[in-house]
């Protein structure tokens, strides 16, 4: 029986790709920190009889990557794959977001990849076999306001992503970039929530999450790809998911640095009717009142 790791497994996609794995035959360890929300999770196991073991795991600290993952080692021997899911999101202008904001968001996104890498990779490398799948974002590729302490993160982590894939392969060891586009998880329906601010991207930028939303891409979809990259032999090392990454990923490239800002820096009337004839979504009326 292959084994997995998935962190952030009680809700979203990391829920989905834990019940996607468990499903598949797979010996799922699903971690994240507090096991006592994963009541939905529990319930699923049960009913399915899956073989998913839920583990209390905060990516936030040394201390406690380490012992779920020695204890998980001791049990099962090297992982087969490591799905790095676990993520938080925080969103405001960069003036006025207070700087713990960015650097909680660095330390789980990012450091606590690094964390779970680390961890896995020595076993995996004797092993000279393994799969580690970092969900990234198309954000990791597009720089937006109001979500530079996100995008910042995502970035990184495509970043270190490359780097590691370069220095792993000559032990048979895959690496995996998965880019969702706009996915229905909580996540995404906090952001479509702005407030006040002396700048207007915040909650114009709500309002396209929240019409991109009407018509929600499900976070199993997502589950899928990932089982999909680990059940397979592919070298590909990123991959967007969902109806949008790719036309977004495109649109982006096909504009110059200085076009993207001046996107952005619009005001509130040309941005509006800029998403309208780009997407056809009318993020004007769904931008919530506050």
């Amino acid at each position: 029986m292959k084994s997995v790791i998935i962190t952030g497994a009680n809700k979203g996609i990391g829920y989905e790709t834990a019940l996607a794995f468990g499903r598949a035959g797979y010996k799922v360890f699903a971690t994240m920190r507090n096991p006592e929300t994963a009541a939905a999770l529990k319930q699923k196991i049960k009913e399915e009889s899956l073989t998913i073991l839920i583990s209390s795991m905060d990516v936030d600290s040394n201390e406690s990557v380490n012992r779920c993952i020695d204890a998980i080692h001791n049990e099962s021997g090297p992982v087969d794959v490591l799905v790095n899911n676990a993520g938080i999101e925080r969103h405001g202008s960069i003036e006025e977001l207070p700087l713990s904001d960015f650097k909680a968001v660095m330390e789980t996104n990012y450091f606590g990849v690094l964390r779970c890498i680390k961890a896995v990779l020595p076993q995996m490398r004797n092993n000279r076999s393994g799969c580690i799948i970092n969900i990234a974002s198309i954000a990791g590729k597009i720089a937006n306001t109001p979500l530079a302490p996100y995008t910042a993160s995502k970035h990184a982590l495509e970043a270190l992503s490359e780097a590691l894939a370069q220095e792993v392969k000559p032990f048979n060891i895959r690496v995996a970039i998965v880019e969702p586009g706009i996915i229905d998880t909580q996540m995404s329906r906090d952001i479509s929530h702005g407030g006040d601010s002396i700048y207007p991207q915040s909650n114009r930028f709500g309002g396209l999450f929240v019409a991109s939303l009407k018509t929600p891409t499900e976070a199993s979809m997502v589950a899928d790809k990932i089982l999909e990259i680990a059940d397979g032999k592919t070298w590909q090392l990123r991959h967007p998911v969902g109806p949008d990454a790719l036309p977004f990923l495109q649109w982006r490239a096909s504009l110059t640095d200085e076009q993207w800002v001046d996107w952005n820096a619009a005001n509130d009337d040309d941005w509006y009717n800029a998403v309208e004839s780009s997407f056809g979504l009318n993020a004007r009326q769904s931008v919530p009142t506050v």
